[in-house]
């Protein structure tokens, strides 16, 4: 797009549209390519959600399971696998995804702010993995903390889609929960929020963090709360110091 002085050149409604059209085409055929690559590789993405659930049967008979899931009507293993194939087509495109976002967002922003398009994309690509593998890694502590308020006597026959959707939630929770520290150093960058502001109100911050934990997380047990709010914490006060790091190169550039 043409800019002139490094400020973006307004586009009309129609060319908004177009524009939008265009990225969601691109994001679809993303998802599309996702997700035929999944069901392709089905049995060993199953076998792979399934292993925490396994293990914890496998290493704990008390717990009445057998790390086994079950169809209980016609239809339940077919759409169980299309949920698998679904949402791991959008985990797949997610860069993708990113960049056609940021493609889409581009022309609002100045040269100077478009210098960021890498660092945020990489940034939120690594920090959705890393949120995604600790939601799996905290897995078996949920399941057995659910289980063993199940009670005694009770014997855990787990549906396959029920089980599915609570894997799958989980990890896209947690995967975006911890893009939160991208957006709140993009909204530094911008101007929208000072470091200031967000250092003052960091109180407030943590209740809101934890607030949304126990909101976001399917299981509800405490042990995933803490796994999600406690790295959310941390990744807030790390992007508080970026942004106002960066601000503060900012500024001292602009004197220079």
């Amino acid at each position: 797009m043409a800019r002139s002085r490094g400020r973006p050149k307004e586009m009309t409604i129609m060319q908004h549209l177009a524009e939008l059209r265009t990225r969601l085409v691109y994001s679809i055929l993303a998802i599309a390519v996702g997700a035929i690559s999944l069901l392709i590789v089905y049995e060993p993405v199953l076998d792979f959600l399934t292993a925490p659930y396994r293990e914890l049967c496998a290493t704990n008979a008390s717990l009445n399971c057998d790390g086994m899931l079950y169809a209980l009507g016609p239809i339940d293993g077919f759409s169980a696998r299309v949920r698998i194939a679904l949402w791991g087509g959008v985990v797949v495109a997610l860069p993708v995804l990113l960049w056609n976002i940021w493609r889409f967002v581009v022309p609002a922003l100045t040269k100077r702010e478009q210098r960021y398009s890498v660092m945020f994309i990489v940034s939120s690509i690594v920090l959705f993995a890393l949120g995604a593998y600790l939601a799996y890694w905290t897995l078996d502590k949920a399941l057995q903390f659910l289980i063993g308020w199940s009670g005694e006597d009770v014997t855990q026959n787990y549906q396959i889609n029920k089980y599915v959707n609570l894997v799958v939630l989980m990890m896209l929770a947690f995967g975006v929960g911890f893009l939160s520290p991208v957006l709140l150093v993009f909204l530094q960058l911008v101007e929208v929020v000072t470091p200031r502001t967000l250092i003052t109100q960091w109180r407030y911050a943590i209740v809101i963090i934890f607030v949304v934990a126990a909101v976001i997380t399917p299981s509800g047990d405490p042990f995933t709360l803490f796994a999600l709010g406690l790295p959310l914490t941390v990744l807030y006060l790390i992007a508080v110091g970026i942004g106002a790091l960066a601000l503060w190169r900012r500024s001292k550039t602009a004197e220079a």
